[in-house]
């Protein structure tokens, strides 16, 4: 799912393993929570209520919740293998009071063709919504095999962290179809660059 009106340049991302890492994709390689519509959009894509749910009461104090609460879990996601626990602080503090909330409670009703549906009780808030994200930090901050899991991706120039769940651990990039691709270009070119200087030297 893609953001905005018209054509837009970057789609959503929810690559990450973690509905919390997700969070922290929406600043790259561009802000993607810069309004209403944009963290709308991204509340739904990411599950965070049940598809179709009305979020029309949102305001523009969303938003700056969102990129604030995303802006302490990337500190102590980034922390954590730094081991900079004395750093934790304020972020930390935000973090747990903002999973303290009490998220939207979902109800079973039956839906057009009489099967049970699920929706939420009532319109989400702002808070309750943090609320999931920041449990599912708090969740990944404490989980020590989850820890364990957590990679940089090694693209270039690219600060996303995911969760590595690959056999054997050997994955690299937060996406392989987005870096990973940009990677095997980029070495295909070296190895293209390479051949074409042998030839002309041998020439």
């Amino acid at each position: 799912m893609a953001l905005g009106g018209g054509t837009p340049a970057y789609p959503l991302r929810f690559d990450a393993g973690r509905v919390c890492l997700d969070l922290l994709a929406t600043r790259h390689p561009v802000e993607r929570l810069d309004g209403v519509g944009a963290l709308c959009a991204w509340i739904s894509a990411a599950g965070l209520v049940p598809d179709g749910t009305p979020l029309g009461h949102a305001d523009i104090s969303w938003p700056a919740a969102f990129r604030e609460l995303r802006a302490d879990i990337g500190y102590l996601v980034r922390a954590l293998p730094a081991g900079e626990t004395a750093a934790y602080g304020g972020a930390l503090a935000r973090v747990n009071e903002a999973a303290r909330a009490v998220p939207p409670a979902p109800v079973a009703v039956p839906g057009e063709d009489g099967r049970l549906v699920r929706e939420l009780a009532q319109p989400p808030g702002c808070a309750g919504l943090l609320a999931v994200v920041a449990r599912d930090a708090v969740e990944l901050l404490t989980d020590p095999v989850a820890r364990a899991s957590l990679r940089q991706c090694a693209g270039d120039d690219c600060p996303l962290v995911y969760l590595d769940t690959s056999r054997g651990r050997r994955r690299r990039w937060c996406s392989s179809e987005v870096c990973g691709n940009r990677e095997r270009v980029a070495r295909h070119r070296r190895r293209a660059a390479l051949t074409a200087g042998l030839t002309v030297r041998r020439g």
